[in-house]
């Protein structure tokens, strides 16, 4: 589409179809911008919500990313691998264990979180300031009829 052509109407945009795109750039992008990331995209994901400390059973982590268990294994045994991530007993569940970022995870996280910022300014070139905002806000609001599940994080439901 060319500048002379005008956008679809909201109401006709195929809505699985943008997201698919929309996600298409992204994961292209990300996976440029973060590959000494063990697991690429996935990999980012689960250093980050291991950083957050609000859920660091690895079994919740693979719930909240939607990620099979076994992939989940494979996954962290490849951070954990690299020095990213160490796993620990979970101290609420002795059959579970924890995914503990590394310092060198830590310092991993900072710099991939950088260039994730810039994937995303990418992805959402077309929107001005105001309008990332709104769409961040309305990915929010959609979002957050599906909230995480945080029951078995041995920690408080985050405020959200």
């Amino acid at each position: 589409m060319d500048e002379s052509t005008p956008p679809a109407a909201a109401g006709q945009v195929d809505l699985g179809r943008a997201l698919s795109a929309v996600l298409r750039r992204y994961l292209k992008g990300a996976g440029a911008a973060i590959e000494d990331v063990p697991g690429g995209p996935r990999g980012f994901q689960v250093l980050s919500i291991a950083d957050e400390g609000a859920c660091s059973n690895q079994a919740m982590i693979a719930m909240r990313l939607g990620l099979d268990r076994t992939v989940m294994t494979y996954l962290v045994d490849d951070l954990e691998g690299a020095g990213l991530v160490e796993r620990r007993p979970d101290p609420a569940d002795r059959r579970a264990r924890q995914v503990v970022v590394t310092p060198r995870g830590r310092s991993l996280l900072e710099t991939s979180t950088a260039s994730i910022r810039d994937v995303e300014r990418a992805v959402l070139a077309g929107l001005s300031d105001d309008e990332v905002e709104t769409f961040r806000s309305l990915l929010a609001r959609v979002t957050d009829g599906a909230p995480d599940d945080h029951s078995g994080c041995g920690a408080p439901v985050p405020e959200c």
